[in-house]
């Protein structure tokens, strides 16, 4: 429930107090003697949803629109005729005027928002290199990103273009800050020993994560943007919902900052491309959703001109998601492609070495080095199958090279397979061991070899 406090200028006192009789309102009347051009004041209790549209009908029956007006948010209120203003405005969205207020209070002042994201950044960086969420998830509730995302929005939708060239200014500049501090803190860790000599970044699973977006971060920003949108219609802000818009830009900023610092411009693009792609679906999913909301620019009679504005924006960021979707497609793709073809390597050699059932020979693991990056450069993929075999086991000679051979005809494409032994004990059997053969993926038969060793095919 809200209460409104509304001055009533000279004259217009018996208009707006009968508006709020039809209204079927409960309100109060204060002599005003502290200005002159007004009378009285009002004060009245009404559903969040209704502000707006009662302040509508009282501008028609003379509020000017820089009255002096304040809305509180109230714990109780008792009135008979509440019951039927809760049944007129059943909706749980706030007014335009309330928007614009929360707007406000969202975007922190230039030095604020730079030190707490500049502080956020560090965490996060720090976190990638540790490979732990947690410190990563801890360092999003520091970064105040969903403010300047939420009013940049807002500024869009209520024709107000300061807002709006604020909020855009400090996503932007923001973010490069970001991306900037990544860099510095990784080159001043080069230089210290608290990360490893020639530590490969690529390596850590939170970074990779990071350096190959595919169409599921998509969604993760489109959800984070929706859920900050209803989180201020609502009139629910909560810090927990800035997190979710901060974990779709900051850690990728932080990754693209490492592969700048590490020297891999190929961590740096695809991650600073992953960034962007947020930061687009994010204002895209709230300028949609307050459009859908039915808000209307604070000055009537500007409607029409922000109807067009508005489907303008949507339409470029659309475009620019669009285009940069092309690199999430592809890399979503080529991921699916490598997956694949490493789950049906593994498949191929499992049931190649169940069907030939070898007494003390056994399949340690099978792994396939193979990235998205080596489809779009044509590397091949690398193979690396490690058995255990018994200290007097014969090996074939050209083992691994036969299994190449195989795997190139199987999959239409060139490998490279590594094979490698590790010696294996058994225990002793009541019944002789039978020669054993060695596998093939397609006959399950081989010949043999003395020595073990690692073969490259």
């Amino acid at each position: 429930m809200r209460l409104v406090q509304v001055l009533i200028p000279e004259g217009t006192r018996e208009s707006v107090l009968s508006t709020l009789d039809e209204q079927g309102i409960d309100y109060a009347v204060f002599e005003e003697v502290g200005r002159g051009d007004f009378e009285a004041m009002v004060q009245f209790p009404v559903p969040p949803s209704g502000v707006e549209t009662v302040m509508d009908e009282l501008t028609e029956a003379g509020i000017r629109e820089d009255t002096y007006t304040i809305v509180l948010p109230t714990e109780t209120v008792v009135s008979q005729r509440l019951s039927a203003l809760v049944e007129r405005f059943p909706g749980l969205r706030i007014s335009r005027e309330e928007l614009y207020a929360r707007a406000q209070d969202l975007a922190p002042a230039n030095s604020t928002f730079f030190a707490f994201l500049i502080l956020s950044t560090i965490i996060a960086t720090t976190g990638l290199l540790l490979d732990s969420a947690a410190t990563i998830i801890g360092a999003m509730v520091v970064a105040p990103l969903m403010g300047p995302a939420i009013s940049a929005s807002v500024g869009t939708i209520l024709n107000d273009q300061q807002m709006t060239r604020r909020g855009v200014m400090l996503q932007v500049t923001g973010l490069l800050a970001a991306i900037a501090t990544g860099a510095v803190m990784g080159f001043l860790l080069q230089q210290t020993i608290l990360i490893p000599p020639q530590l490969d970044i690529t390596s850590i699973p939170q970074v990779a994560e990071r350096t190959s977006p595919n169409f599921l971060s998509l969604f993760l920003a489109l959800g984070s943007g929706l859920a900050g949108s209803i989180s201020i219609i609502r009139g629910s802000g909560s810090t927990l919902v800035g997190v979710a818009i901060a974990v779709a830009l900051v850690p990728p900023a932080a990754t693209s900052g490492l592969g700048i610092a590490f020297g891999l411009p190929g961590v740096a693009i695809a991650a600073a491309v992953l960034v962007l792609v947020n930061l687009l679906a994010i204002n895209l999913s709230a300028l949609i959703l307050l459009y859908l909301s039915g808000f209307k620019p604070l000055e009537a009679g500007k409607y029409e001109g922000v109807k067009s504005s508005l489907f303008s924006r949507i339409a470029v960021i659309a475009v620019g998601i669009a285009v940069l979707s092309l690199v999430l497609g592809a890399v979503t793709f080529t991921t699916f492609q490598t997956q694949s073809f490493e789950r049906q390597v593994q498949n191929e050699f499992q049931a190649g070495f169940e069907e030939a059932d070898l007494p003390g020979v056994e399949l340690v693991s099978v792994s396939v080095t193979y990235e998205p990056v080596d489809i779009l450069l044509g590397n091949e993929p690398q193979v690396n199958v490690l058995i255990a075999v018994p200290r007097d086991q014969e090996i074939p000679p050209d083992l691994a090279q036969r299994w190449d051979d195989q795997l190139t005809a199987e999959f239409d494409r060139d490998v490279y397979v590594r094979v490698g032994f590790v010696e294996a004990q058994l225990s002793e059997r009541e019944e002789p061991t039978p020669p054993l053969g060695w596998p093939s993926l397609t006959d399950r038969s081989g010949s043999h070899l003395r020595y073990p060793g690692t073969i490259r095919g």
